[in-house]
């Protein structure tokens, strides 16, 4: 199995006709994430208070549990912030058995799919229980809002985009289309015939034939290896090419066996050479659709910390020359203003603060929302943040490399424009 939604066969919205709700996404074949997201946002804001929560699976959350200790956390600091917005008694028991329904979900391993982050949407009075295995989440965090918090979704998708993966070896290949949600495995090459490998031995030479025409003929029989191989790796190249002139793709996964995993890429157009995320190793004749999947984000896993090592240099130098700002503060002064356009997030990185009631503003402080409104109380500005930056069509990178993210103090910013 790929990443998958899995809805509750109950999940369903009053008001809302079931047929009218969007097809079930990923599978082989599997439809994109765009429906899910466009039906959840048509909810719009509503009278209901709606929990959403991604949550972090990979191997290191998943090991003894620990993405339950995130999200009892989570749930505790979400409950304490809500008590204070004012709910009624009503409205606090209502988003208590949504939690409760989310924890008791999750505390199942078996519900958690194989991607490496869910998306929950829960809300009692909607009959809303929607389930997204994700391949990936920014970092875990929960909210209680009148909407659903959909713009990661949206940008998981985006973000993801489209990926060739290639399994192949010396006379086969399987070509493969990914993306966050979905993987097809398109038409392939097919197996070629090909001279068999292993040690030569030639014919046992005649008495008194000299040792050179058995020289003669081993070399002939690995140069033909050599050949067909080269010919097989150039079929595969040029069938990359094809599959690329007819849609738009982000990279291509080379997968081998053993040290051949980037054998094809010599013989790769200078337009897909640039477009190599990794290579990988697969069997060609037993992956499955899972193993592509696997295989893809550990080699997008390594493509992203190049691309934080990138970009923290860049904020080295954008902090001075005023395209870049640095600390958790300023970072909410250059959202207000719509600077943002990368946002770098120190994962661990928690802060209680305010939101504006009028303008919607972020503060540290609650005398930050002078002239702005009443100062909600949130759990966590980081998290706001992050929400924030996706409304305004920011990038949102969470910079895991050790050596990197110690230069982030909590949240960093790239500008569109100076301060």
């Amino acid at each position: 199995m790929v990443p998958t939604a899995n809805p509750s066969s109950s999940s369903m919205v009053t008001g809302k006709d079931a047929s009218l709700r969007p097809p079930q996404v990923g599978g082989e074949g599997g439809q994109s994430l765009g429906p899910i997201v466009e039906w959840l946002a048509d909810l719009g804001v509503t009278e209901h208070w709606v929990v959403s929560c991604y949550l972090k699976l990979e191997p290191r959350d998943r090991s003894r549990g620990k993405y339950l200790i995130k999200l009892k956390n989570r749930i505790r600091d979400e409950v304490a912030g809500f008590e204070l917005r004012g709910a009624s008694r009503q409205e606090r028991d209502t988003v208590g058995r949504d939690l409760n329904r989310v924890r008791e979900y999750l505390e199942n391993p078996g519900s958690l799919g194989p991607g490496q982050g869910i998306a929950i949407f829960a809300c009692e009075p909607l009959n809303l229980f929607e389930v997204i295995s994700l391949p990936r989440v920014f970092r875990s965090r929960l909210q209680i809002d009148r909407s659903p918090l959909v713009r990661e979704l949206a940008a998981v998708d985006d973000e993801f985009g489209r990926v060739l993966c290639v399994a192949y070896d010396r006379t086969s290949a399987r070509f493969f289309e990914v993306t966050a949600f979905r993987i097809e495995e398109l038409a392939g090459l097919a197996p070629s015939d090909t001279t068999r490998p292993g040690r030569f031995r030639g014919p046992r030479a005649a008495t008194g034939t000299g040792a050179g025409a058995g020289s003669a003929g081993e070399h002939n029989f690995h140069q033909r290896i050599r050949e067909e191989k080269h010919r097989h790796y150039a079929s595969i190249a040029q069938r990359l090419f094809d599959i690329t002139r007819d849609r738009a793709i982000r990279g291509v996964i080379l997968a081998g066996v053993g040290a051949d995993s980037d054998a094809v890429q010599p013989h790769l157009h200078p337009y897909l050479a640039t477009k190599v995320l990794g290579t990988a190793r697969l069997n060609p004749k037993s992956a499955t659709a899972t193993d592509v999947m696997q295989a893809v984000l550990d080699v997008r896993f390594h493509s992203e910390r190049a691309v934080e090592t990138r970009s923290v240099e860049a904020l080295r130098e954008g902090l001075g020359t005023g395209w870049a700002v640095n600390g958790i503060g300023d970072v909410l002064t250059a959202l207000q203003h719509g600077q943002v356009r990368t946002l770098l997030v120190e994962p661990s990185a928690e802060a209680p603060g305010y939101r504006c009631s009028q303008s919607g503003r972020l503060s540290l402080a609650e005398e930050g929302c002078e002239g702005h409104g009443a100062a909600v109380p949130v759990p966590d500005v980081i998290d706001e943040a992050i929400e924030e930056a996706l409304r305004q069509g920011s990038n949102v990178e969470l910079v895991e490399d050790g050596d990197a993210r110690a230069e982030v103090a909590g949240l960093a910013a790239l500008l569109r424009f100076k301060r």
